[in-house]
Formats: C-alpha cells, sequence, structure tokens
C-alpha cells in the first residue's frame, strides 16, 4: 500500500467545502463560477454515466450549459479524503433530486489539486449506480 500522504485538519475540510460547493453551484446554474471548483486542464468523465469524457474548463462549462439532464438538487455525502504517496483524491457520493420526484445516485471519484487559489478538481470520474452492477458482498 502507498504511504499516505500527510493532510492537515483544515485541508481536508477544504475539500469536503469543495465537494459540497460544486452541487450548490450547479443547483444555481452558476457555471461561470465552476473555475472555483475545478483546474483549467480538468477532466470530466461521464463515461460511467453512459456519456462522453469533457477536458478543459472551458469545455466542462458549455457542456454544463447545454445540458437538460441536471437534477433540481445535487446533494454530497460520503465523503472520502484519499491521501496518497502520489496524488490527493476524494471519493464520494451524489445524490441527486429531479423533476417528479425521480432520484439517482452517482459516485464521484475525484484527484485533486492544489493551486494558489485553493484544492480544485483536476480529474472527476462519474459513475452511475446500478442495481445490477453492486458487487456480491465479500
Amino acid at each position: 500500500m502507498p504511504e499516505k500522504t500527510a493532510l492537515s485538519t483544515a485541508e481536508r475540510l477544504d475539500i469536503h467545502e469543495l465537494i459540497s460547493l460544486y452541487g450548490h453551484l450547479i443547483d444555481q446554474r452558476q457555471f461561470s463560477r465552476l473555475g472555483e471548483i475545478f483546474t483549467n486542464d480538468a477532466v470530466f468523465d461521464l463515461s460511467g454515466y453512459n456519456g462522453s469524457c469533457f477536458q478543459g474548463l472551458h469545455a466542462i462549462q458549455t457542456m454544463m450549459r447545454a445540458s437538460d439532464e441536471h437534477p433540481l438538487a445535487h446533494h454530497a455525502t460520503n465523503v472520502v479524503v484519499l491521501a496518497k504517496a502520489d496524488y490527493i483524491g476524494a471519493i464520494s457520493k451524489g445524490l441527486g433530486v429531479g423533476a417528479g420526484g425521480r432520484v439517482g445516485s452517482v459516485t464521484y471519484r475525484d484527484r485533486l489539486y492544489l493551486t494558489p487559489q485553493g484544492w480544485r478538481i483536476q480529474t472527476r470520474r462519474c459513475e452511475l449506480l446500478k442495481a445490477d452492477a453492486i458487487p456480491e458482498p465479500t
């Protein structure tokens, strides 16, 4: 197992708040503020959601503006910060509540980068939770 990189409690809290801010900005359709979440060269991978992979902040913002599939509310939960020897990351769950009561669950797998402005997501992989893809207990 790789040796862990030490993160302070304040850094971990900053990462939790970054993940939470994503949901607020998306719900408020403030796509112009996604530079507060993602690096300029970020990758947003929706292939695990039967989607495409978007590279760069501008491409992510364009995709967000064009999408008509945004839930009415995003809720981030179960955030686990990963302090590995070769990267800092996070795994979190996202619950989306849509019109008509539709609810969906995703897993976000993020790689993070500390910029002069604070933590940003450099890579986000979104995986839709499907009942037929839940692993058997071990």
